[in-house]
């Protein structure tokens, strides 16, 4: 359980110098309380502030811009030459630190751990060299927050929850020092928002590494770091984004963001995954193949699997079954980690099994538990497929891909084919109004979601299926929406006292930021 949620914390915690890290990290619902829009971001990633001594030199802004375009070859380039320069300049330390971060973080390449460790620990030693000031405290809270990632992420827990702890209270300590200094606020209010909301499970291992969280906080410092001009501004401004998104629901903002981003510059590929992202979890697959395919391509460029992970989720929304296995197919050849690949041996299957070849699609399923982990839920749900024997339902399987992919009224469609009878499994008899109510909510139809929705609360019980928890969460959101407020926090507390479904982690989080929205 505490590996867990150190994994979540520690992938995000790595945007903190770059989203790209980000990967890996998935949503489920969307959350739908409304918030005040956020102030415009300039379209450039930096906004210097003139005569600063804590900023990033111009060499290093320039290498710190290739590196979030994921230029990785060019953005070392010219660091080395700045190192050579100015070998004791913080901010050319943190932008190095922060490229083989961020090769190891998108790649999931082990063979790289060691040798990054080993530089981030160089680092740290020569930063502790310098002498303080706000840019030299930032970097060295930055480089432990990416090793305590690394570190987790590859598996080494214990050290990785130690370094959490040193980075978090690094970053506390740099807030009182400097108070005035806006990227500290950035790192700081991320730190907060993920730690404090982190469902109630797991506040016994935060509270015994000391790690405090204030959701609140958070986003009123990454608000500070997102609205006002520094060199990391838009990172500030694209974590307030995902997290509003993710558990606040503010689409609209995440995806005039996004959108913006990557029409300013056509040539990054992190703004490309992001647009892509974004309209995903939107539900809007045409927008998000879409912007795959536009992305930019080449050598110049750090490959990034996981997106052809993402388009074959994309295809199979559509119902393209064999470029969905291709795209899966190109991304368990060239990705090097241990996540995501029962999810996408899973997503094979289906692809196989929904376009009527059944031999290719056992051949598929018995790679599901041979491969991979199980830390993220997608590939808990791949191994808890083959685990239960079940066997899907392909009308409800079918209304699920189209759902996810925006393709509501043909979902309703496809629906109307289901019938039960004496024989229909437990799990299909609850799934079939959770689909019906997530069609009526995709379509604007709140009252018939609404009945849905507690129907398949009401036949649930305590049967071990999110479908119940996340119709109590959707009910939570839609009574706030309505000013319902003591329903609203019944629904979002019901939706905590599940256990055992496969998406707990992350509804739970979402459940409890709702909570803690209402006081």
């Amino acid at each position: 359980m505490g590996r867990q949620v150190l994994v979540v914390l520690c992938l995000v915690v790595g945007l903190a110098t770059n989203p790209i890290s980000a990967l890996g990290r998935t949503c489920s619902a969307r959350a739908r309380q409304q918030q005040d829009s956020a102030a415009p971001l300039p379209a450039t990633a930096t906004t210097p502030i003139a005569g600063s001594s804590d900023e990033l030199s111009a060499t290093s802004r320039r290498a710190y811009a290739e590196l979030f375009k994921l230029r990785i070859p060019a953005a070392r380039s010219i660091i080395g030459a700045e190192l050579r320069q100015q070998p004791r300049h913080p901010g050319t330390l943190l932008v190095d630190a922060a490229i083989g971060f961020t090769e190891l973080a998108v790649s999931q390449d082990g063979s790289r751990y060691g040798a990054l460790i080993e530089a981030q620990n160089r680092c740290i030693a020569a930063l502790d060299k310098l002498p303080p000031t706000a840019l030299r405290d930032y970097a060295r809270a930055e480089v432990r927050l990416h090793q305590a990632a690394a570190q987790i992420m590859f598996e080494h827990e214990l050290q990785g929850a130690w370094s959490l702890r040193q980075a978090y209270l690094q970053v506390q300590q740099n807030a009182k020092r400097w108070p005035g200094h806006l990227p500290t606020q950035k790192t700081l209010g991320l730190c907060q928002f993920l730690i404090g909301s982190v469902p109630e499970g797991y506040r016994w291992f935060l509270n015994l590494l000391g790690l405090p969280g204030n959701t609140a906080a958070g986003l009123r410092h990454l608000g500070n770091a997102a609205e006002r001009p520094n060199d990391f501004q838009t990172e500030a401004a694209i974590l307030r984004g995902l997290i509003r998104q993710t558990y606040y629901g503010a689409d609209a903002e995440a995806e005039a963001l996004t959108t913006r981003l990557a029409r300013a510059q056509p040539d990054n590929l992190l703004f490309s995954y992001l647009v892509m992202s974004v309209q995903k979890k939107l539900h809007h697959a045409d927008q998000a193949l879409a912007a795959y395919r536009a992305r930019p391509v080449g050598a110049a460029y750090q490959p990034v699997p996981y997106l052809h992970h993402m388009a074959a989720d994309l295809l199979l929304y559509q119902g393209q079954y064999a470029a969905s296995v291709r795209a899966n197919q190109q991304f368990i050849k060239e990705y090097r980690g241990v996540h995501y690949r029962k999810d996408a041996w899973f997503k094979m299957y289906l692809a196989h099994w929904l376009a009527g070849n059944a031999p290719a699609a056992e051949q598929c399923r018995r790679q599901i538990a041979g491969t991979g982990e199980t830390v993220v839920e997608e590939d808990r749900y791949a191994q808890r497929f083959v685990d239960d024997r079940v066997p899907l339902n392909p009308v409800l399987t079918q209304a699920r891909l189209q759902l996810d992919g925006g393709y509501f009224r043909p979902a309703l469609a496809t629906l109307r084919a289901f019938r039960a009878a004496a024989a229909t499994p437990l799990r299909d008899r609850l799934e079939e109004p959770y689909r019906r109510a997530r069609a009526y909510h995709g379509l604007g139809r709140l009252d018939s979601a609404r009945l849905f929705y507690t129907r398949t609360i009401a036949l649930s019980g305590t049967a071990p299926y999110y479908f119940a928890p996340q119709a109590a969460l959707q009910m939570g959101y839609l009574s706030q929406q309505a000013g319902q407020l003591a329903q609203a926090k019944a629904y979002f507390q019901k939706a905590l006292g599940y256990h055992k479904h496969e998406y707990k982690t992350s509804t739970d989080a979402k459940a409890k930021v709702a909570l803690a929205g209402l006081k």
